[in-house]
């Protein structure tokens, strides 16, 4: 179940998370899978007689969620947050979730504190539920918002070029029906030489005579458009690019055709939720 971009409903019938900086993934049969179907390493749990969805998080020295950290080797933790059960409504499925011996993400029933304590925990925002709602697999809900302190998208690689380091900078999009991409922009900020590293030989296989851009984007070293990243950013241009792009992390638990575009008001889609 995904959740629907806005500003936070307020009143009894919410019940308001925080939003986790990780990768979202689904627990079941003793194994965790992402949003893309792909199995995903996380800690040895029990086996559990519900389905579990949540988020495997990497925290750093202070405590905190860190995708750097999960980049940087730490093992991540499994934070749980709901149970896949469509018959039933979120507060049925909190009181399932809070009877398994694992990590639960708390819930809250004042979102302006939760906002507050988000904030002063440098995480990515807030979700409210509600508490009424029945899970719905693969739907992007309104019974879900998300209101997020930045912007964060997914967005498809389709070239790249070289600057001051080898890897310059990479050429992003996304996906339109017909298989190609709609130019978003380029993104150097935020590429490290551990990133160079580890993209520029998965770049190089997948490299293609001819740009996957409508329209072309600038001249470049094409590769076929696989590969997703997730990207901070300020705002939209009226042309269609990102302003002041900055690279986050690879997304190897989602497809190209997980990258919801950004000028939809429904999806800024990196985010877990």
């Amino acid at each position: 179940m995904l959740a629907t971009a806005g500003p936070l409903p307020t009143g009894p019938d919410w019940a308001y998370e925080v939003k986790w900086d990780g990768f979202r993934a689904v627990y079941a049969d003793g194994s965790f899978y992402g949003r893309s179907g792909r199995r995903l390493t996380g800690p040895r749990l029990p086996a559990f007689p519900e389905v579990i969805d949540g988020e495997l998080v990497a925290f750093d020295s202070r405590g905190l969620p860190s995708f750097h950290a999960m980049q940087q080797g730490v093992p991540p933790a499994y934070v749980a947050f709901d149970v896949i059960r469509p018959d039933l409504p979120y507060t049925r499925r909190r009181e399932l979730l809070e009877r398994l011996d694992l990590p639960v993400s708390p819930s809250f029933d004042d979102g302006e504190a939760t906002v507050a304590a988000a904030r002063e925990l440098e995480l990515e925002g807030v979700v409210a539920k509600r508490r009424s709602s029945r899970y719905q697999p693969g739907v992007r809900s309104p019974d879900w918002i998300k209101w997020k302190f930045v912007h964060t998208g997914d967005f498809v690689i389709g070239g790249w070029r070289p600057g001051a380091r080898p890897l310059g900078a990479l050429l992003i999009g996304t996906p339109l029906p017909d298989g190609r991409l709609r130019y978003r922009g380029r993104v150097g900020g935020g590429l490290t030489v551990r990133d160079e590293r580890a993209l520029l030989p998965v770049l190089r296989e997948l490299a293609r005579p001819d740009s996957p851009f409508e329209p072309p984007a600038e001249p470049a070293s094409w590769v076929e458009p696989l590969l997703v990243v997730e990207v901070r950013y300020t705002e939209i241009t009226p042309d269609g690019r990102l302003r002041f792009p900055c690279y986050l992390r690879m997304r190897p638990d989602k497809l190209p055709a997980d990258c919801a575009d950004p000028a939809d008001p429904g999806g800024d889609g990196a985010d877990a939720y």
